[in-house]
């Protein structure tokens, strides 16, 4: 099975998760500094990525992939959400001349939770601080990176920072501020892609939905299309509209002109897939008129998560036929503890490429994939517990070594086919 030329292949980090070093630099604190993970830990030092990024580099370039999605500290570019630092600004621009020395494309994300701490999504004026952020990188980058992903996953930014608090800030239960969050984030995707100096898309948390209906329609309502619609469409669909307003009265966060701004431009989807959602019409999940479930005896990782590659070819078929639109997978990725033999892993891999394969069969533009993780890091409230990585990262030691999963996508990428 091969793919199409010039296909990307990539592997994926977020700046908190790897970085560590939150003091230096003039870095300033970020909502996560402080919201430690269930058993305490803390991405003080995470991979030492920041001490040690130039090992990584060549690490990165050992697997023979042409693409590194990471993402920009916004702590470190303007420690107060306002004022720049030029020693944040200049660690980026040697990281991506080293990708670019070595052949790899640097991908760039400009926004992957690590929020100022003097900021707040539920705050429109964060969109126009976002703004500002990204002037800065454009500016300081825009004439070597080519490919720029604005904000990271906005579902999740809501749901498990104001809905359910577990994630930073940690607020639970707040409905409304949840939906406001959700539209302040792709407001922000808005407010800058034009200005992107190259292709430019959102990376969103993507499930394909399956199970009783109209349930499942409203939950994919609420997961996909309320993110989907308003970007491509430059509208929020009517019957998450109404539903949203049957919970939490007027949307009055949502002001003229804001949707078209939203659509105002997306040259590619970023596709983060884990699993599908199986739905049920029943109350139980929050505020809604549904319940996710697992189904009895399917094949699920250590994380307890479903493996179900078919919905990767599904979701990418879909967003083909419904939006037209081309779509790199960002994130996909699993849970295992085995290293460096992670036989699993490998499976789970090459299951996957397979899905993203039959989806270009049925006519999909896929651009590229990249998988999650590069190596073990922190999983945010689930700390260090859980690993994703390509590479076995030993957190007490820093020692890093390559799985059979490593090898295996090198080769895979080298040869440009499964």
């Amino acid at each position: 099975m091969r793919f199409p030329n010039g296909f990307l292949w990539g592997v994926s980090t977020s700046a908190f998760q790897v970085e560590g070093s939150l003091d230096a630099d003039g870095r300033g604190p970020s909502i996560w500094d402080g919201f430690p993970s269930e058993r305490g830990e803390t991405g003080a030092v995470a991979c030492d990525h920041y001490r040690r990024w130039r090992e990584d580099v060549d690490l990165i370039a050992s697997l023979g992939v042409n693409a590194y999605r990471f993402s920009i500290a916004w702590p470190r570019i303007l420690p107060d959400g306002r004022t720049v630092e030029q020693r944040g600004v200049d660690h980026y621009s040697r990281l991506i001349d080293a990708l670019l020395e070595r052949g790899i494309e640097p991908i760039v994300t400009l926004y992957h939770w690590d929020l100022p701490v003097s900021l707040d999504w539920r705050e429109r004026d964060t969109v126009d601080r976002f703004a500002e952020l990204a002037r800065v990188c454009f500016d300081a980058y825009g004439d070597r990176v080519r490919w720029w992903l604005t904000i990271n996953e906005p579902w999740i930014v809501g749901l498990l920072g104001f809905l359910h608090g577990l994630h930073a800030p940690g607020i639970s239960g707040d409905v409304r501020a949840e939906a406001a969050v959700f539209h302040h984030l792709l407001l922000a995707h808005g407010r800058v892609a034009p200005e992107a100096p190259g292709t430019v898309g959102i990376p969103l948390s993507l499930y394909p939905h399956y199970g009783d209906e109209p349930a499942a329609r409203l939950s994919d309502g609420y997961v996909n299309r309320w993110f989907l619609d308003p970007v491509l469409r430059g509208s929020y669909p009517d019957d998450m509209r109404e539903l949203w307003e049957e919970r939490i009265g007027s949307l009055d966060f949502v002001r003229d002109g804001d949707e078209r701004e939203i659509g105002s431009r997306c040259d590619v989807v970023g596709v983060n897939y884990y699993t599908r959602r199986v739905i049920e019409g029943r109350e139980g999940d929050g505020p809604f008129p549904w319940r996710v479930v697992v189904p009895d005896g399917v094949p699920l990782t250590e994380a307890g998560t479903e493996i179900y590659p078919a919905g990767l070819t599904d979701l990418l078929v879909r967003l083909h036929e419904d939006y037209g639109v081309p779509t790199f997978v960002t994130e996909n990725g699993c849970v295992y503890a085995d290293a460096p033999h992670d036989e699993k892993r490998v499976e789970f891999l090459r299951d996957h490429l397979a899905a993203v394969h039959a989806a270009i069969a049925r006519g999909a533009d896929v651009r590229g994939y990249c998988h999650w993780s590069l190596m073990d890091n922190f999983e945010w409230k689930l700390g260090y517990a859980q690993r994703f990585g390509l590479v076995h990262v030993d957190y007490d030691t820093q020692v890093r070594t390559v799985k059979d999963s490593g090898r295996a996508y090198a080769r895979i990428a080298k040869e440009n086919a499964l």
